[in-house]
């Protein structure tokens, strides 16, 4: 009867020890799956403020009657563009990752010429209204690159967890893929050229 019960023994410490270490895995997968969406939604809230400046900035600048219209345009069209893409922490996969990138990358091209075009008006330039809109998304765009890079750690994290052994057994079986990353603009890797 004893030697019976041994095998049972270890058999059923052996499945309480798998149900522990599956329960403790799934959990820390939500854990790291919340932390990810939280770092998602702070840089979808810092690309929202540069969004929401935009406008200011190209009525403020409209207000010069000889300004390019065209690149006003641009900027217009740029921002529709990139605030239509929505992007839940559901989607996180590279391609959609990538798609919301591009648009964001649009958008801060046509931010750039915008800028650029405006060193042309020296009474834009001296303008109260566009030192400080120009600050407000200076600003911004150091809270994006630190908010993209919040994610990032995120992202890297959880992935090294998924991927880890036994981890990624657990991992099949949840169906915890994944996630995508901020990847580099293309030509991010090569400098400007800048001549006087």
């Amino acid at each position: 009867m004893k030697k019976a019960l041994i095998p049972i023994l270890i058999i059923a410490l052996i499945g309480l020890f798998v149900y522990v270490k599956a329960v403790g895995v799934f959990n820390m997968f939500v854990q790291n799956e919340e932390t990810i969406n939280g770092t998602w939604a702070e840089v979808e809230t810092q690309y929202q403020r540069r969004a929401d400046l935009i406008p200011n900035l190209v009525n403020t600048v409209r207000g010069y009657a000889d300004f390019e219209q065209e690149t006003l345009t641009g900027v217009i069209e740029a921002r529709a563009k990139a605030t239509s893409i929505n992007l839940n922490a559901d989607e996180l996969t590279p391609e959609k990752l990538a798609q919301f990138q591009q648009a964001q990358d649009q958008l801060s091209g046509a931010l750039s010429r915008l800028l650029v075009t405006v060193e042309r008006y020296p009474d834009l330039k001296a303008n109260q209204n566009f030192l400080e809109l120009q600050a407000q998304l200076e600003g911004t765009e150091n809270r994006i690159a630190v908010a993209r890079r919040n994610f990032n750690q995120s992202v890297q994290s959880y992935n090294a967890t998924l991927r880890t052994f036994p981890n990624n057994l657990f991992a099949g079986w949840y169906g915890f893929e994944r996630k995508g990353y901020f990847e580099a603009a293309q030509g991010a890797e090569t400098a400007p050229t800048v001549q006087f």
